[in-house]
């Protein structure tokens, strides 16, 4: 086991090379602890980009999965972004590829294309517009008049926006196999163990887990739920990594994951040791070409309009 002492001397050196590099940190709220607490910025992957493309940062060191990396290279062109883990993929993302979604757009030709930012840039590119788990509602209700709406593809995602907005989609048969780990016996039992806990559930999850749930809310949501609740207890549905930061942001309170199976391997793959590899020797960079760039941007500027 690496002792607090080992971390500290990690630590020293990340930041050490991080000015030197002129770079940023940025760390989605899924990640081990040891990488949280080098972090710049925690947060949700769009938040994230977002926040590093206002930064003067050259080097944008990003600690999360692949298409994540993608998204602050689309938003970031000038920038060079490294992902400390060129193996730590989304298997959400990798559930559609471009010709899967240019299949279905033919089959719908009326349609318009919603996607979730879990998707990589190739597949934004094709998108008339992108969304992210908190405003995925909003973007759906903005396209009322619309008579068809592809959104992918998330299926558990998209069920919950039909059912916020009214609206029936054409789905596809993606998910996220992490969050579908939480079952709604794990909520009924939580609750039995903690009655006054507020339950708060990520809107990847089965559709019955949300139907138990207090609120159905993205990660950086569930952050400021928890801040700003009066209740000091919470049922986590969703990866057991954003229990850290809770914790972190509210000592006062406690916090329960729904189901300790709720662990993305690939969100695990990131250590300071690959951070600090990383900035060492400025690996791995994701670049997005610079024709899907525009056109994934496109589609991430429409929402951001809606939002």
């Amino acid at each position: 086991m690496v002792n607090n002492k080992e971390f500290r001397g990690l630590e020293d050196k990340i930041n050490e090379l991080k000015k030197k590099r002129k770079a940023v940190i940025l760390v989605h709220n899924y990640q081990l602890p040891e990488v949280q607490d080098v972090a710049d910025f925690r947060g949700d992957s769009l938040e994230l980009s977002r926040i590093a493309a206002k930064t003067d940062a050259e080097v944008i060191v990003f600690c999360g999965v692949h298409f994540m990396a993608e998204t602050a290279s689309i938003l970031s062109p000038d920038k060079k972004v490294l992902v400390p883990d060129i193996l730590a993929g989304c298997p959400m993302a990798n559930m559609m590829n471009v010709s899967d979604l240019r299949k279905l757009k033919k089959e719908h030709p009326k349609a318009v294309t919603v996607g979730y930012v879990n998707t990589s840039a190739e597949v934004k590119a094709e998108l008339d517009y992108c969304c992210t788990s908190t405003n995925a509602t909003a973007v759906v209700n903005y396209l009322k008049n619309e008579e068809e709406i592809i959104f992918v593809p998330d299926k558990y995602l998209a069920d919950y926006v039909s059912k916020q907005t009214g609206r029936k989609l054409i789905l596809w048969n993606g998910y996220c196999p992490t969050h579908i780990k939480i079952l709604p016996e794990d909520i009924k039992r939580e609750k039995k163990f903690h009655p006054f806990a507020k339950v708060m559930v990520h809107p990847e999850c089965l559709s019955q887990v949300v139907a138990l749930a207090d609120v159905a809310l993205s990660t950086s949501q569930m952050a400021k739920y928890a801040k700003e609740n009066e209740a000091t207890e919470f049922i986590v549905g969703t990866e057991v990594g954003l229990i850290y930061r809770l914790k972190q942001d509210n000592p006062n309170k406690e916090f329960y994951p729904a189901s300790e199976r709720a662990v993305c391997p690939n969100m695990k793959r990131t250590t300071q040791e690959k951070i600090l590899w990383a900035l060492e020797e400025l690996k791995e960079e994701v670049k997005v070409p610079d024709d899907i760039r525009q056109r994934a941007k496109k589609a991430i500027d429409r929402m951001l309009e809606i939002v």
